[in-house]
């Protein structure tokens, strides 16, 4: 992944608007069976499991996902087992402190379903699931923020993408685990601090990035809009 984390020491003066792109790389990897998946698991980039679990985000979709993360999906479509599709559709990554606990969660899944089941061993898929790492890509949008207010006009402005980068992709990048708004707002004191614990409270993986901007854009106008000129 392409950047180290933060510590957020010392908040930024200005808040850089950015936006990102996922650039998917294929890591060579294919699993036919639950075994092969779990083996792959335990050799593959970090990166891959990030991807698999975020990275549908940033794609676009005719329709809700069935499934939140990949692997899931694969387990109930391919190899068409509902049990171990549910377990790992219940996974959230955000309840893991990095992404090596979240890889040894999902392994620990699949080695007790193995157990439960011995057909499991022998299913094969009906397709093949390719393991995909991601490299993100940063843009930088040229827009500077100076007062926190401003926050209430750019939320509801601001592509998916750049959502993904400042709220969700933060928390890989910050040592904090936290997302770019907050860790801006540390700048101003106590002043918003309401709006930083609620904004830290979010938990953005079960539904979209649109929702997610228009939950953003209701917080930003609660604790912000009154203090606009």
């Amino acid at each position: 992944m392409a950047e180290t984390a933060v510590v957020a020491d010392d908040p930024p003066e200005e808040f850089a608007v950015k936006d990102c792109a996922l650039v998917a790389i294929a890591t060579g990897r294919k699993a036919l069976t639950a075994q092969e998946l779990r083996d792959h698991l335990l050799a593959v980039e970090v990166s891959s499991v990030y991807h698999h679990f975020w990275g549908g985000l940033l794609h676009a979709h005719f329709e809700e996902r069935e499934f939140n993360n990949d692997f899931a999906a694969w387990v109930k479509h391919g190899l068409h087992d509902a049990i171990l599709a549910e377990r790992l559709a219940m996974l959230d990554p955000t309840d893991y402190p990095d992404l090596e606990e979240l890889r040894r969660e999902l392994v620990d899944l699949i080695d007790a379903r193995l157990d439960e089941t011995e057909s499991l061993h022998w299913t094969r898929a009906s397709q093949q699931f390719e393991l995909t790492r991601s490299q993100i890509v940063i843009f930088d949008t040229g827009n500077r923020l100076r007062e926190a207010r401003e926050l209430v006009d750019l939320i509801p402005n601001l592509s998916a993408s750049s959502i993904f980068y400042h709220f969700i992709d933060a928390r890989r990048r910050l040592a904090e685990h936290g997302n770019d708004f907050s860790l801006w707002l540390l700048r101003f004191g106590d002043e918003y601090a309401d709006l930083r614990v609620e904004l830290d409270g979010v938990d953005p993986y079960f539904g979209n990035l649109s929702e997610l901007r228009d939950q953003l854009t209701a917080m930003m106008h609660r604790h912000l809009a009154e203090t606009a000129p």
